[in-house]
């Protein structure tokens, strides 16, 4: 699953698992493929700006700022990857999207196998 996430960009469309549009990617984060390293390997479209974080810990501090997400999923979802998503709608919270969650990957656009609702909501 985690390997559709190599073929996600930001601004791409983000679709539940009904076919509705909830918003598009903000960014993503590659699965850690060793997660014995203190550094990740693989991140895309970068949290802040256009500006490499010089450090893991940079990236992450920005990532989860104003989060509450648990520890153990939060382990988990810098070893699998996710997606930040940017949500429709003026109150809408933003999500992350699991990489389990996502079903495809075509065109311009990221399916979900999820409704919106079972997305862990930006804290």
């Amino acid at each position: 699953m985690s390997d559709m996430l190599n073929d996600i960009h930001k601004g791409m469309r983000v679709e539940d698992v009904h076919g509705h549009e909830i918003g598009t990617v903000e960014w993503v984060h590659l699965s850690d493929e060793n997660p014995d390293t203190a550094q990740t390997e693989t991140v895309t479209a970068d949290p802040i700006g256009n500006e490499r974080k010089s450090s893991f810990v940079d990236l992450i501090l920005d990532a989860f700022r104003t989060d509450d997400i648990p520890q153990v999923l939060h382990e988990r979802m810098l070893r699998e990857g996710f997606i930040r998503l940017d949500a429709d709608g003026l109150f809408a919270a933003d999500r992350y999207v699991l990489a389990e969650q996502v079903a495809s990957v075509a065109g311009d656009c990221v399916k979900l196998n999820v409704e919106r609702e079972a997305l862990i909501k930006e804290g």
